[in-house]
């Protein structure tokens, strides 16, 4: 079993980077502009620490409360739009958002959270509820297909599926290295949600397009897992009420980053890919790790 100070050196502790935003998420870094843009959702910006710099900034303003985003194979943003219903592309050259897709079947999504993009190009995005049951998230609305679910949008055949059905509020998402495995975060413990969850449940992955077979693997028992990160070596790294915790494949816990508020969301970057921002209530934090995401080596 891997041992936390492999992970944290002893002695290192965490940045405090920037604070008073009103709740930060979807943190995502940008190689080219050597920075870290997250969401400030309730005041529906996109803020921006610059690592060269060392300076916090407005990346964009009256954003429709984007949250979840991650990089494409053309390194453009794909990004959850709460106030749009939507995911989107935001291009990183010119700043241009294009909606990808936002609707299933004929009736408007929810609010989608949290997306990964995986290597064959395939979008999979959590759909609960927070932008429209949620004051300040988004714009008030109605569950048009009456559930929360994952799902899978083919871009080049525009083709929406479900793939994960029986998680009560699908939040964070994972994929392990080689993506055999999603993982998913059922957060309905917490925010007006109206389910028992707090766990982080594991799924197959059949032939890069369905997942199936899912179990839970991990309990939080301090808040609830919104976000999720696979390191390259397969471990998750889970936000909770107290900070960061840090578990084994199979769910084994390892050890524990501890931060005065809740953190919400978390991703690598940094020069080396070996930095981790951690989006925490009204802050951004950073601390030093010896690993990084699974997908570095893709993105970089």
């Amino acid at each position: 079993m891997t041992k936390f100070s492999e992970l944290i050196e002893p002695g290192v502790e965490f940045k405090t980077l920037g604070e008073g935003m009103s709740w930060t998420e979807g943190p995502l870094w940008l190689a080219d502009r050597q920075s870290c843009i997250f969401s400030d959702i309730r005041n529906n910006a996109i803020m921006a620490w610059s690592e060269p710099k060392q300076t916090m900034s407005v990346f964009a303003n009256n954003v429709e409360f984007t949250n979840g985003r991650a990089i494409d194979g053309n390194g453009d943003i794909i990004e959850c739009s709460h106030g749009r219903r939507a995911v989107q592309r935001r291009s990183a050259s010119t700043g241009e958002v294009t909606v990808l897709v936002d609707h299933f079947a004929g009736v408007s999504l929810n609010s989608p959270n949290d997306v990964v993009v995986a290597s064959d190009g395939a979008i999979w995005f959590s759909d609960p509820a927070y932008g429209i049951e949620l004051a300040g998230e988004g714009h008030p609305g109605v569950r048009e297909y009456g559930d929360r679910w994952i799902f899978r949008f083919d871009e080049l055949t525009g083709q929406i599926w479900p793939v994960v059905t029986d998680v009560i509020a699908p939040n964070g998402l994972a994929f392990s290295p080689d993506e055999s495995v999603l993982y998913v975060c059922d957060s309905s413990n917490s925010g007006g949600e109206d389910g028992p969850g707090r766990h982080i449940r594991a799924y197959d992955v059949i032939d890069g397009r369905l997942a199936k077979w899912g179990r839970t693997i991990i309990e939080i028992d301090n808040e609830v897992p919104d976000g999720i990160k696979v390191d390259r070596d397969g471990r998750i790294w889970s936000s909770a009420g107290d900070g960061v915790r840090i578990f084994e494949p199979d769910g084994t816990e390892i050890g524990r980053i501890f931060t005065p508020v809740r953190v919400a969301n978390l991703c690598w970057g940094g020069a080396d890919g070996q930095t981790l921002y951690m989006c925490a209530t009204d802050k951004l934090l950073s601390i030093r790790t010896t690993t990084t995401d699974a997908t570095w080596a893709r993105r970089a």
